[in-house]
């Protein structure tokens, strides 16, 4: 009896292993052509290949890097919009293997994605401030982008994590996550040295992503600003809590 749960165990936890960013990343490939007419949204394009979606404002004081959640893709994030000042340009990032985009989702591309979206984005408004906002899963590689040459002016987390291991850690509590999880980033880590502003918003009712993680985040951030909104993990957009304007 016990071989038997032990062979079920190992079984449990090779099959984990093995199929873990199935339980990640969930992009989807929809056609986004009415959706884009309907809320101004154009493509973006960075040397001939679509990167994301694009609604571009009058004024380029500001500009806003967009990095979304775990599932659907760019295009589905027009809901969010209305967070931001009209007359500002916010560029939503598409994931490798997410939307028409090819390659394949994980922390290595979706970091070097993240890392060449702002640099472009640095080289085409040289003289404007670049914000980011990452959402859920893309404050992963929002907080990555701390690191860069140039970081960005601000970055505003929503919905994050401090350690995605530990949130696994909570879905997987029989698993030994630390042991086999290929994907971790680490927020507390990324934003050790980033002097710019860091605002981030957690969910009191998030049942994806708890908001233990967004609190701890922000007591081991020196300097940033804490706010916590009602709702679950997919109400921010239209809750209100989250302004940007």
């Amino acid at each position: 009896m016990l071989k038997s749960a032990v062979c079920i165990y190992v079984l449990t936890c090779l099959a984990i292993t093995l199929f873990q960013r199935k339980l990640l990343f969930f992009p989807s490939h929809e056609v986004t052509a009415g959706l884009s007419a309907e809320y101004n949204v154009g493509e973006w394009i960075n040397d001939g290949q679509v990167i994301g979606a694009v609604r571009k404002g009058n004024d380029t004081k500001i500009v806003w890097l967009f990095l979304h959640g775990n599932g659907g893709q760019a295009i589905d994030r027009v809901y969010a919009l209305s967070v931001f000042n009209k007359n500002e340009s916010v560029y939503i990032m598409e994931y490798p293997g997410y939307g028409s985009r090819m390659g394949s989702p994980s922390k290595a591309s979706f970091n070097t994605a993240a890392s060449e979206a702002f640099s472009s984005l640095r080289k085409s408004y040289p003289n404007s401030e670049i914000n980011v906002i990452g959402e859920s899963l893309g404050s992963g590689p929002g907080c990555f982008l701390a690191s860069q040459p140039f970081p960005p002016n601000r970055i505003v987390l929503v919905l994050p994590f401090d350690r995605l291991v530990l949130v696994a850690q909570d879905k997987f509590k029989f698993l030994p996550i630390n042991l086999i999880m290929f994907d971790r980033w680490d927020n507390v880590a990324a934003l050790k040295n980033f002097r710019g502003r860091v605002d981030i918003f957690g969910a009191k009712d998030d049942e994806i992503i708890p908001v233990k993680h967004a609190r701890n985040l922000a007591s081991l951030i020196p300097g940033s600003t804490y706010h916590e909104i009602t709702g679950g993990h997919n109400d921010w957009s239209y809750s209100g809590g989250v302004d940007l304007r």
